[in-house]
């Protein structure tokens, strides 16, 4: 007996399927036609395609839901509001004795609130939740903790919480801090565990298109091919605006990449990486990229292009007065 359940395309219903031809199993017709559609494939779906807001209004109109899928819509929707940048809204909401997925949510948010400090308390107390049988064997609790280890330059020790995982979200992080290391290799085998779980998940496909596009060359058309295509199915968000231009950049389409960020922008005229390659391309277009630089400082003042540009001209500044000297 060799099917599996897989999640259908269009409602995020549960259906059988074998799992070479993806056609519902005739032995089990029966399941098919009594599975039911998952309430939170929606929410779920938007929030990782970054459309935070459609995902809070989703889940605003569920209802009928067990108690564990009103915990799982609560967690979705208040990583929404930290990603909209809502931290004092999900501090005050979520209680310090929440359920584990809600505690590191809460964690998150006082991270992102108190910004890139040393002095953080929510490092150390994310670690300490990892003694805690119950925090740490909680998907988003180790996700949280992986994410704030790769965000504090602890990319070996967000490989540990993340590498060995079997969820997607898990695996989709190990994906992105492999291509920080640059071992698209390794990228590649955590893709292919993805694949395992779901191979047409969004962020399967996601995680498919950030390793297209390290992988340069041929590769960066599928890239492309894949953030038209989720775009087209489902909704256009500044995140999929930003990936396609990095894709049309790749090329050498400058002029498309600049729509596509522009778009971007549209739609949120504080996405802090749709700003910053939106001043890249404008340098290589030869237009001006100071009001880009401008916007970018004041939303994102730590975002990695603005240290990189303050390091090169401290760099050029030394040699500068060397010569001058």
């Amino acid at each position: 007996f060799r099917c599996r359940f897989a999640l259908s395309d269009e409602d995020g219903s549960a259906r059988q399927v074998d799992p070479d031809t993806g056609v519902c199993c005739p032995e089990s017709v029966a399941v098919c036609a009594m599975a039911s559609p998952d309430p939170l494939f929606s929410v779920r779906n938007n929030f990782y395609l970054g459309a935070y807001q459609t995902a809070i209004s989703d889940a605003s109109s569920l209802t009928g839901l067990s108690e564990d899928q009103k915990l799982e819509r609560d967690t979705f929707v208040y990583r929404s509001y930290v990603e909209l940048g809502s931290y004092e809204m999900v501090l005050s909401e979520i209680p310090a004795d929440a359920p584990p997925p809600l505690a590191a949510v809460r964690q998150l948010a006082s991270y992102h609130k108190a910004g890139p400090s040393p002095s953080s308390p929510v490092p150390d107390a994310l670690e300490a939740g990892l003694s805690d049988g119950a925090l740490s064997s909680d998907p988003t609790y180790l996700y949280v903790t992986a994410l704030v280890r790769f965000l504090r330059g602890d990319a070996a020790g967000a490989l540990r919480l993340a590498g060995p995982a079997r969820t997607l979200e898990l695996l989709a992080l190990s994906v992105q801090v492999m291509l920080s290391l640059h071992r698209p290799d390794a990228a590649e085998r955590q893709l292919r565990a993805m694949a395992a779980i779901d191979d047409d998940a969004t962020l399967t496909q996601l995680a498919g298109a950030w390793v297209a596009l390290a992988a340069g060359g041929p590769r960066v058309r599928e890239a492309a091919s894949i953030y038209q295509e989720l775009g087209d199915r489902f909704a256009w968000t500044p995140r999929l605006h930003a990936g396609l231009a990095s894709a049309q950049a790749c090329m050498g389409r400058w002029e498309d990449a600049e729509a596509e960020l522009l778009q971007a922008v549209e739609k949120n005229p504080k996405d802090p990486d749709s700003l910053a390659n939106l001043a890249v391309v404008s340098l290589h277009l030869g237009k001006p990229a100071g009001r880009y630089l401008g916007v970018l400082k004041d939303v994102a003042p730590s975002h990695a292009l603005l240290e990189r540009r303050a390091a090169a001209e401290e760099a050029f500044d030394r040699a500068a007065s060397g010569i001058t000297a």
